[in-house]
């Protein structure tokens, strides 16, 4: 068997890849003069990248390597998985062992009666498939005019058309026509940012209740759904005040309204508990499913259904003409359910809840002695950090939002430490498996990262508050 091993000098391998890949989310003209950093090979919580360096993953990929990279065991059941029924689709009346084994798992796994998997191969196609199954149940209810969907401004959904168009994300609607019809946004619950002199308990009830004011200015009989993550993640970590998800639920029942929890990031022990529907106490008719799913192993996502929507659609009398070629694919699938025995072999929710929440709480709430770093919030393992030139205004930046950001995630990188940012927000997600001592290196990391971004802005005249 050929195994690539070895490559080609970096310059080389940035020159290809400069030349015909068209990366996601990037301004390619101007990557292609940087050149890309080329991740070669990874374990546990660490990248090597073309030129040895260990970078430390403080987002596990994009949110999803849960149980760390390097699974030895994940690799076999692929492989296993792929010599046995590499491939078969679940139309036309047929299905296979890992699709049946891991839906069952999933039901065992969720809360309340969602007991139904509907596959797609990402979080964004499951959105599209919640936009179609919420508007056919309430077909089949006799209420066809119940389409509109209500999502939140600087939400993240996906980014296929329908995902995107269900996300609030201003830098994704400006291109190619979104939002597509039936679906409006209203205000996010990002107290920090836009709570003003309000306390966070009050400020969480008014954006709870733009849903409501919302609902009563479309007309109750025209909405079919709320979508929102328990917690915004590319958003920027944003925590919701203790009010507002009780306040949401409240609100969604009164009105008769489906509500979906979009877990693809909260989902499979990020927040500590299975999903982010449990650490939030949201009650949802349908999650979104997909990142932790297989831990970034193989591409899998999917919709968890309520019992009621899944009878009501299931119950029609008529198919629902909605599916993808890879729908509940043999190999991810078997990859997939051998992810969710390992977490729960490994007790890795104990893990997250009882040591490394615990010692990372610590360390990052310390972050606020630093002179750029106005908050620090953090659920399980997913946290922010606010950039800020005044702590006691929670002031943004003069400069045009995300300048600091952008240079502290330069810095971050520079040091070997993957941290994002969202604007003037720095943001973390590492592996769940990640151990104190890692985390002692997180934060040693970090520090060091802002120290080097607060000098910088010093020097160049950019500390000035808007």
């Amino acid at each position: 068997m050929t195994r690539i091993t070895n490559h080609m000098p970096t310059k080389q391998l940035q020159a290809l890849d400069a030349a015909h890949h068209m990366h996601p989310f990037t301004e390619d003209a101007a990557l292609a003069k940087k050149g890309a950093r080329i991740i070669t090979r990874a374990n546990g919580v660490w990248l090597t990248d073309s030129e040895g360096n260990r970078i430390l993953d403080g987002m596990a990929g994009l949110w999803c390597v849960n149980v760390g990279y390097g699974r030895k065991d994940l690799a076999e059941v692929a492989a296993r998985q792929m010599e046995e029924l590499c491939y078969y689709n679940t139309f036309f009346q047929t299905s296979h062992v890992p699709a049946i084994a891991l839906a069952a798992k999933i039901a065992e796994l969720a809360p309340g009666d969602l007991n139904h998997v509907f596959y797609a191969g990402s979080g964004s196609e499951a959105n599209d498939t919640n936009v179609r199954l919420v508007r056919r149940y309430w077909e089949v209810k006799g209420k066809p005019e119940k389409t509109i969907i209500i999502s939140r401004k600087n939400a993240y959904h996906g980014s296929t058309m329908g995902g995107a168009s269900l996300g609030g994300m201003q830098g994704m609607h400006a291109q190619g026509g979104l939002p597509i019809p039936g679906i409006v946004h209203i205000g996010q619950p990002h107290w920090y940012a836009e709570g003003g002199e309000m306390t966070p308990e009050a400020f969480g009830l008014l954006r709870a209740r733009e849903l409501e004011a919302k609902i009563e200015e479309l007309g109750a009989d025209r909405v079919a759904a709320f979508i929102g993550e328990p917690i915004q993640g590319a958003g920027g970590v944003i925590v919701p005040p203790a009010t507002y998800w009780p306040e949401i639920q409240r609100i969604c029942d009164a009105y008769g309204i489906l509500l979906i929890a979009d877990e693809v990031i909260t989902g499979f022990g990020r927040t500590g508990n299975w999903f982010g529907s449990q650490t939030m106490g949201i009650r949802p008719h349908i999650m979104t499913i997909a990142k932790g799913l297989s831990s970034g192993y193989a591409p899998i996502g999917g919709s968890v259904i309520c019992d009621e929507v899944y009878d009501t659609v299931a119950g029609s009398g008529d198919d629902f003409n909605h599916g993808y070629t890879y729908s509940g694919h043999p190999v991810a699938a078997a990859v997939a359910l051998r992810n969710l025995e390992l977490i729960e072999e490994e007790n890795i929710l104990d893990h997250v809840r009882n040591t490394a929440h615990p010692y990372l709480m610590e360390r990052w709430q310390a972050l606020t002695d630093h002179p750029l770093v106005g908050e620090a919030k953090l659920v399980g393992l997913m946290g922010s950090i606010a950039l800020t030139p005044d702590k006691e205004t929670r002031a943004a930046f003069a400069t045009p939002a995300g300048t600091v950001g952008y240079r502290c995630r330069e810095r971050c990188f520079a040091n070997n430490l993957v941290m994002r940012h969202v604007g003037d927000r720095m943001i973390i997600s590492p592996p769940l498996v990640i151990t104190p001592a890692e985390i002692d290196v997180l934060i040693e990391r970090a520090t060091k990262s802002l120290d080097e971004c607060y000098a910088g802005l010093k020097s160049d005249g950019l500390l000035a508050a808007a």
